[in-house]
């Protein structure tokens, strides 16, 4: 059984959690989804950990701000940063101490990005392992819609102008009679060549559930992160990179500059799948994670103390005086 709770941050805004597992387990998982989506579509996933027996770990899984269950955002919080900013607060409400291991899907694993680089001593005391899957750290460089170059520079102008629509939209979300319209798009952006009808039905239910503001806000963030570097200084986190090579969001360039700047990252191409990785392959994906959960259960105080050291050195060598 879950734990249903809502933590309410320093802005006002509600954010929707849920919670699997003693408080002391060994290990933490924190889950976040994908932009326009919500914890939901983590739950394959969940249901692996915690068949895991006596190496089950302690689950968190919450709605981002403007998605799913959670309170609106402001136009102006509907950022990445502000989403890395969410997390550490997540972290220090719900798992206080021990060992995380963090898991995003899309927006999700760029949320993680933020946090590592907003919070690079946190990050690195606290975590010790990661798993990106079908996500970026390079904005909209690699995106190409599967389409030719010409026709995918007029869809992302239509994008982004449709975005900034949206943005101004309020806290409206998407009227449940034109979702239907959608599903033929939904399906040719994010899905590859076999899934499950359930999947399509469970992403689509996710977009109605996520305000026009957040639909529209959130796109110039994504579009505009750089966090190759801040990869490259996380160290020796065991970690793993995901993607699909019908991915039309964010294809396999994506992930690849993502393990090359990450040290030690294993790199997985999984032939006709799409973006919703953690729905289409699910079985696998959730494996993946099981077997990063635990190396984390294994890893020492001293390593986390180690990377620790590093950031610290990596924040006093930025002209700043704070990591870049």
């Amino acid at each position: 059984m879950s734990e249903r709770s809502v933590l309410r941050l320093a802005d006002d805004v509600a954010l929707s959690v849920e919670t699997w597992g003693p408080a002391d387990a060994k290990v933490t998982v924190v889950l976040l989804h994908g932009w326009c989506l919500n914890r939901r579509t983590w739950h394959h996933q969940i249901a692996a950990l915690q068949k895991m027996g006596e190496a089950a770990p302690r689950i968190i899984a919450f709605d981002a701000r403007g998605h799913g269950r959670s309170g609106s955002t402001r136009l102006g919080s509907a950022t990445l940063g502000q989403l890395g900013d969410d997390l550490s607060e997540i972290l220090r409400r719900y798992a206080p101490e021990g060992p995380v291991v963090l898991a995003g899907h899309s927006m999700g694993g760029m949320t993680i990005m933020e946090y590592a680089h907003g919070h690079p001593e946190e990050f690195a005391q606290r975590v010790a392992g990661l798993l990106f899957v079908s996500t970026t750290a390079e904005g909209t460089a690699h995106t190409r819609y599967g389409l030719p170059a010409r026709l995918a520079t007029l869809m992302r102008a239509g994008e982004t102008l449709g975005a900034g629509l949206l943005a101004r939209s309020g806290a409206w979300r998407p009227h449940r009679a034109f979702l239907p319209a959608l599903r033929p798009a939904l399906r040719w952006l994010l899905f590859g060549d076999d899934y499950e009808d359930a999947a399509l039905q469970m992403t689509m239910k996710s977009v109605g559930r996520t305000t026009l503001r957040s639909i529209g806000g959130f796109r110039t963030s994504i579009g505009e992160q750089q966090r190759l570097d801040t990869l490259a200084r996380l160290g020796d986190v065991p970690a793993a990179v995901l993607v699909g090579d019908r991915d039309r969001l964010t294809p396999p360039p994506c992930a690849e500059c993502i393990a090359e700047a990450l040290p030690g990252t294993e790199l997985t191409v999984f032939p006709g799948a799409g973006h919703m990785l953690i729905l289409e392959r699910h079985a696998e994906v959730s494996a993946i994670l099981t077997t990063i959960v635990e190396r984390a259960g294994a890893s020492t105080s001293g390593e986390r103390r180690r990377r620790t050291r590093r950031a610290r050195k990596a924040a006093t060598a930025s002209p700043s005086g704070k990591a870049a």
